[in-house]
């Protein structure tokens, strides 16, 4: 019976199996032979010393950092309270949607082997460097020791006389974003919230990491409505929003819904059995000679193209559409030919444009004072963004089952979003929500008022904004008993919250400090002596890439395991583990199943489990 790996994705490893597999002749003896390989790339590869480049002091060490595995795991907070007594989590046993509590480094590792290539859109708002926010201090070392080190201190701040400014918030975003891109679906986009302090480094980093061709668009947002007189210069009033495809050519922009405005344009004044239609200019310049000709009209008049300019189509194709009643020429027959374009034809949705006016998508004040509603007026965040800015890149490029991913939570308004969207559309997309639990300043609101760190409050907005987008819901859709079932409130607002720790198993840890003797005592058990079986099990789903399947407790010949999927994966953490445990195990036909090694009495009832388990078509038997 092999033994479980207890490491998070090893990301190196898999590129050098990319390279073999699309590059056999370049591997000799295991290795790659990077002569032969630039032989087969030919011209593609640029050996000139002068080239241009982005680079920054730590670069390399930060590749090194995103590709390096790690062994914590990430802790089910089912029972949890927070500071304020109060349950963390909402809706455990039903609902779809996380909330992680860490840092988002070593959180983006651990999601790895479930999520990879399974993110459909990622929203960030990373700290813009401005000299006073949060920067991240991350440790080349496979460990948490630097994240347990980071929460204990109120905040840590990047100051313009940092002779490091620029290359402290590189090496902190670059791993981010190297790990952030595995993640994405072959579809699927990144949108970055910036402003000028870093937008031109983030520009050039994204170059990097999602490749130049990737790019889709900057978007500049209007974040303000007023000037601020106080300015020596110019008062600046727009952020950035960079967006970038995994795959630009599998990216789909689904555009924005059409306004009243835009679907008033369309009538059908001569009852067109293809519904209601818009004329649209039947001319293009300049002139092509062969698509300049005199049309007649259903009246007799005959008429030209305007000077410099052609038909849209050449005489035959025009005669068609005409015959196709696809031309209108006015309702007495005497106007110029205009092109029939049916709404049921065109693009559904207005392709957007690069300026998000705050009229459209909301401004800063104004997102700061929904949430000071929220929360009964008391401002626990500085600068949120409006949920309506997060809705229209969720509205342009995401599905009903999308997978939605931030890790830089903050106030959580990118999970207030998707609540709202899906209560909008009847979709079921799911979050994912990573915040560092920074301690709050002991003078602020939100720490008078029983938040201890940021992530109680984000979590405590999502329970908030849930319910008032229920209450909303059900006041639009009365209970009058006229309506079926379709119309019960069905939108996901609870969340499950887990908590970034070190692994619950003694022989992963690599931190242990102990001297030979204690080691050696700790290791003779598997568990940590303060960890659950629910603790145990998470981690193993975790390494096991399936983090993303529900668990449902079960009873087999009178023992507790847990199913994972429906049929997916049995775990049998008890002691004592009988053949007949293993024959209701195998009943339960299971792909896998996982076993607690210290449960089995000796080696030969592993060996006759994992015998007896083939038997019954079971593919994988591990043990922890």
């Amino acid at each position: 019976m092999d033994k479980m790996d207890g490491l998070s994705l090893n990301l190196e490893k898999q590129n050098i199996q990319r390279i073999k597999e699309l590059f056999p002749e370049a591997i000799e003896e295991g290795k790659i032979n990077f002569d032969m390989l630039r032989a087969m790339l030919g011209d593609e590869v640029d050996d000139s010393k002068e080239k241009y480049q982005f680079t920054w002091n730590g670069k390399a060490k930060s590749i090194k950092l995103a590709q390096t595995p790690s062994s914590a795991t990430l802790r089910p907070c089912k029972d949890e309270k927070n500071s304020k007594g109060e349950p963390k989590s909402k809706n455990w046993d039903t609902t779809e949607n996380l909330y992680i509590e860490g840092d988002n480094l070593e959180v983006l590792k651990q999601l790895q082997k479930t999520y990879y290539g399974k993110i459909k859109m990622i929203y960030i708002d990373p700290p813009y460097n401005t000299g006073n926010d949060f920067v991240y201090h991350d440790d080349f070392r496979n460990s948490i020791e630097n994240y347990k080190e980071q929460t204990n201190q109120t905040s840590s701040s990047n100051p313009e006389s940092n002779g490091r400014f620029h290359t402290d918030w590189l090496n902190m975003m670059y791993p981010r974003l190297i790990l952030a891109r595995n993640l994405l679906s072959e579809d699927g986009v990144i949108f970055i919230s910036i402003d000028d302090n870093e937008q031109m480094n983030l520009k050039e980093l994204c170059n990097e990491v999602f490749g130049e061709l990737n790019f889709i668009s900057q978007v500049i947002w209007e974040r303000a409505y007023s000037p601020v007189n106080l300015k020596k210069h110019f008062s600046e009033c727009h952020d950035y929003i960079l967006c970038y495809a995994k795959n630009i050519t599998a990216a789909y922009c689904k555009g924005l819904p059409k306004t009243g405005e835009a679907l008033e344009r369309y009538k059908n004044p001569d009852n067109d059995f293809r519904g209601p239609w818009k004329a649209a200019d039947s001319t293009v310049g300049p002139a092509v000679a062969e698509r300049v000709y005199p049309l007649t009209l259903p009246s007799g008049r005959v008429v030209t193209p305007s000077s410099g300019r052609c038909w849209l189509y050449t005489k035959e194709k025009f005669d068609e559409l005409i015959k196709e009643n696809r031309i209108w020429f006015g309702k007495n027959g005497n106007n110029v030919p205009a092109v029939k374009k049916f709404a049921s034809e065109v693009k559904q949705g207005m392709t957007p444009m690069t300026i998000w006016k705050y009229t459209e998508v909301g401004h800063s004040q104004e997102a700061s004072q929904n949430l000071k509603k929220i929360f009964e007026g008391k401002a626990y965040f500085d600068y949120p963004k409006p949920v309506n800015l997060i809705k229209r890149c969720l509205q342009l490029y995401t599905s009903e089952r999308d997978i939605i991913l931030d890790f830089f939570s903050g106030s959580a308004t990118t999970a207030h979003a998707i609540m709202k969207l899906n209560a909008e559309d009847g979709g079921n997309r799911k979050f994912i929500m990573v915040q560092l639990p920074e301690l709050c300043d002991e003078k602020s609101e939100a720490y008078k008022a029983g938040y201890k760190n940021i992530c109680e409050i984000g979590e405590e907005r999502i329970r908030r904004a849930g319910e008032q987008i229920k209450a909303e819901w059900e006041k639009e859709h009365p209970s009058d008993g006229l309506f079926g079932p379709d119309q019960e409130f069905t939108t996901d607002i609870g969340f499950k919250v887990f908590k970034l720790d070190s692994t619950n198993v003694n022989e992963w840890d690599s931190d242990m400090k102990l001297d030979e003797k204690e080691l050696a005592l700790r290791l003779s058990e598997v568990f940590k002596e303060d960890r659950s079986k629910e603790d145990i099990l998470y981690e193993i789903m975790l390494k096991y890439g399936v983090f993303d399947k529900q668990v449902e407790e079960i009873n087999a010949n009178g023992k507790t395991m847990y199913r994972v999927g429906k049929r997916y994966m049995i775990v049998c953490l008890e002691d004592s583990i009988t053949s007949e445990d293993v024959k209701a195990i195998g009943e339960l036909s299971p792909k896998t199943v996982i076993f607690n090694e210290a449960g089995f009495n000796n080696d030969n009832d592993k060996i006759n489990a994992v015998y007896n388990l083939e038997k019954c078509g079971v593919e994988d038997v591990k043990c922890i």
